[in-house]
């Protein structure tokens, strides 16, 4: 059985027969034939407008990964996520004074520098810069228990950058407080030379390595107070407050006179308890030539040899310099004392002996 096809009878116009116009003028589209052109343009606007978008966000990545290697792309991040294992700082481990200060700033005014921080897992980060505003946010957190203080600003370094170049990042920073002492910039380098990751096992070349941004004199400082930090650093207590001449002195003496160390040692042990101005003192006495014997407690050992003690103290009218020996006190500073009125001076005189006693 077969199948009757159907036909359809379709009425084409005439070639010669002229296509509707418009009142314009121009030719007439059907429905369909706009519908699809509308639709064509539609899609090519939309395909243009996503091209746009995808060009804007592979601008942005870039940009983003670039601010990245900067340092320059800032995140609040949790101050528990925040680890300081990695590198060893260089801050000594006393109470921070000026720490008060700080966190009244930030109360104030909020944190102005942000720390640096490297990402080493998932919501986990490594300090690189800026323990002290870490502490900071940490201690009025736990004193206040605002939440504002349980995240801080922090600059997200890029991964993989070596060991050496995060303990350039860390020194850098600290090159240019006023506050970093001499010792703890020794205690760093001596640290640097006996961590195993880090592959230098000589001090001078640790010196070099870390603060290879400091001038030739500086550096050599640094080995010095090295040096003296290696020699004496379980007998002293306020190695942070020794100044550069003094730390120095103590450094040649111990260097040139064989068996120094031992005595100044036990000097040191006999004063336990002692003030930063009180082993100063002591360290003064050893490096003008003093404290040639410990001083023996009770019985007939004779006193100690006394040497005497020099300081410099920076006033509002010029540097002062202030020279006490056994008997004698001696105070020198650009200015006529003898033009203070005589009970303005004898005050002052019975207020410094007031503040010895």
């Amino acid at each position: 059985m077969t199948k009757k096809r159907r036909i359809f009878d379709i009425d084409l116009p005439d070639e010669d027969v002229p296509a509707p116009v418009t009142s314009s003028g121009g030719l007439r589209r059907g429905p369909m034939a706009t519908a699809i052109g509308e639709n064509a343009e539609s899609l090519r606007q939309r395909e243009q407008t996503e091209a746009a978008i995808r060009a804007e966000n592979d601008s942005l990545a870039h940009e983003f990964v670039r601010l990245k290697k900067l340092g320059l792309v800032v995140d609040m991040i949790p101050v528990e996520a925040v680890q300081t294992t990695k590198l060893i700082r260089d801050r000594s481990a006393r109470v921070d004074a000026d720490l008060d200060d700080l966190k009244a700033s930030i109360k104030a005014l909020g944190l102005s520098n942000p720390i640096r921080v490297e990402q080493v897992g998932e919501g986990r980060y490594e300090l690189v810069q800026g323990w002290r505003r870490l502490a900071a946010y940490r201690e009025l957190l736990a004193e206040t228990g605002d939440a504002a203080y349980a995240r801080i600003p922090a600059g997200l370094m890029a991964k993989g950058e070596s060991l050496d170049g995060l303990y350039r990042r860390m020194v850098d920073e600290n090159m240019v407080r006023k506050d970093i002492s001499w010792a703890e910039m020794a205690n760093l380098a001596r640290a640097y030379a006996e961590d195993e990751q880090t592959g230098c096992r000589d001090l001078d070349q640790a010196v070099n390595v870390l603060f290879a941004t400091a001038n030739p004199q500086k550096r050599s400082y640094v080995r010095r107070f090295a040096f003296l930090m290696r020699a004496m650093d379980r007998s002293l207590d306020h190695a942070e407050a020794i100044p550069r001449q003094l730390g120095l002195s103590v450094a040649n003496r111990i260097e040139n006179e064989a068996g120094s160390a031992a005595v100044l040692a036990r000097t040191l042990a006999a004063a336990p308890g002692r003030s930063a101005e009180a082993e100063l003192a002591i360290l003064r006495a050893f490096a003008e030539g003093g404290a040639a014997e410990a001083p023996v407690r009770g019985g007939g050992g004779g006193a100690a040899k006394r040497g005497k003690t020099t300081l410099r103290l920076p006033m509002a009218g010029g540097e002062v310099k202030c020279t006490a020996a056994a008997g004698r006190v001696e105070l020198r500073l650009d200015r006529d004392f003898s033009a203070i009125e005589r009970d303005r001076l004898e005050a002052a005189v019975e207020a410094f002996f007031a503040a010895l006693d």
